[in-house]
């Protein structure tokens, strides 16, 4: 095995943690996937479950009774989304919050916030997105005010995925006006005056946990409540939200395995021309080149994610993340579309599970950073910044 090999292959604690949530992926979160999908009512006991397995903790610093472990976070968040893409959400959407905290917030917000995050007490959320800019964070319009000794936060959100399961949400907002540098993460409990959860979208994937617009109209918080220095907490969040991306591509990996799975039981069970279909050549190439294009999803995402646990960050670990999440969730996308082929009709009959996969896929390639956005930043790395256009 090549020293690069070495760097990212599982170990005995990944490999624990592979096997119990396989195990249970199979046993108690597969037969509850249909549903979840179908009523797009929230899975309470998934969340219940999670916590029961003690999920919660694998990325969180050892200070705080983590394991400090992203590799395994990602390990464990392949085998749910192998099953259902609900679950796995779930998980990652409670350590989203936990990344942004630890990578900008003070020893006070981590001691206050993170023991309640990892036992599963409480739930956060991450607001960035509006209507009128989408993937151009310069572009949102939320302000906070400074107001004495605090700020009072206006503006309109779209898309907040876990707000209205969640106790506080983290917000985007300009202070003061300032441009792109000037923003910061507010933490806002979701029970503030002034701060209100709209309507649920209802989504063609990843329709287990919500998604909602939010309202703010004045609402007031402290100076505690902001995350990093004033002016300078974008940076921060964005370095802890680089550092979370491996999840969102380990989630890409576990929807192209889980479709090979239900692809390759489909053939193998079926006849045509007197022979069983998985016999016949050209479907058997369909198949390599699935798989083929899923291993080297997983190996990027676990190589990103082990250089989180070796402390990489910066352009490095940027440019690692961004390529994990677009290449997992393209192929996410292509390896769906080809079990949809080859489960023929039945691919787009409400009957087979084959059609919800090719749904969340589709979802991964726009959230979390758009792939053309994450290609953006792949081409600054090697390219540089854009150049303005001269007449």
């Amino acid at each position: 095995m090549t020293q690069m090999n070495a760097l990212f292959a599982l170990g005995e604690q990944q490999i624990a943690v592979r096997d119990l949530v396989r195990r249970v992926a199979r046993e108690k979160v597969a037969p509850r996937a249909a549903e979840i999908d179908a009523t797009a009512e929230y899975p309470q006991d998934m969340f219940d479950l999670l916590n029961e397995l003690g999920l919660f903790l694998l990325p969180f610093p050892e200070s705080y009774g983590g394991a400090d472990d992203l590799l395994s976070g990602c390990v464990a968040v392949e085998e749910l989304g192998r099953v259902c893409y609900n679950t796995a959400y779930i998980l990652f959407m409670q350590w989203l919050p936990i990344g942004a905290i630890i990578g900008g917030g003070t020893a006070e917000q981590k001691d206050r916030y993170l023991p309640d995050l990892a036992a599963g007490r409480t739930r956060g959320a991450f607001s960035l997105t509006e209507s009128q800019s989408g993937s151009d964070v310069s572009g949102i319009k939320t302000r906070a005010v400074r107001d004495g000794a605090g700020y009072r936060i206006s503006g309109n959100k779209i898309w907040c995925t876990n707000a209205a399961k969640s106790d506080f949400v983290l917000v985007a907002a300009k202070v003061d006006g300032a441009d792109k540098a000037g923003i910061n993460f507010f933490i806002v409990p979701t029970d503030t005056p002034g701060f209100e959860i709209g309507r649920k979208e209802d989504k063609s994937g990843a329709r287990g946990v919500p998604s909602n617009p939010l309202f703010l109209d004045n609402v007031v918080v402290g100076e505690e409540q902001r995350i990093g220095p004033e002016g300078d907490g974008f940076r921060c969040v964005v370095e802890a939200l680089n550092s979370s991306r491996p999840i969102v591509a380990a989630r890409g990996v576990g929807l192209a395995q889980g479709a090979i799975d239900h692809a390759t039981d489909f053939i193998s069970t079926r006849r045509a021309f007197g022979r069983t279909v998985s016999d016949f050549q050209g479907i058997r190439w369909m198949i390599a080149d699935m798989e083929i294009q899923t291993e080297a999803a997983r190996q990027l995402t676990y190589r990103a994610a082990t250089m989180v646990d070796a402390g990489i960050t910066g352009q490095a670990m940027a440019k690692a993340a961004a390529i994990a999440k677009t290449f997992s969730s393209d192929t996410a996308m292509k390896v769906a579309t080809d079990a949809v082929q080859l489960f023929g009709a039945a691919g787009i009959s409400a009957e087979y599970p084959i059609g919800r996969y090719f749904r969340d896929a589709k979802v991964l390639q726009i959230i979390e950073g758009t792939n053309q956005i994450q290609r953006n930043l792949i081409a600054r790395t090697i390219l540089g910044r854009e150049q303005e256009a001269r007449s």
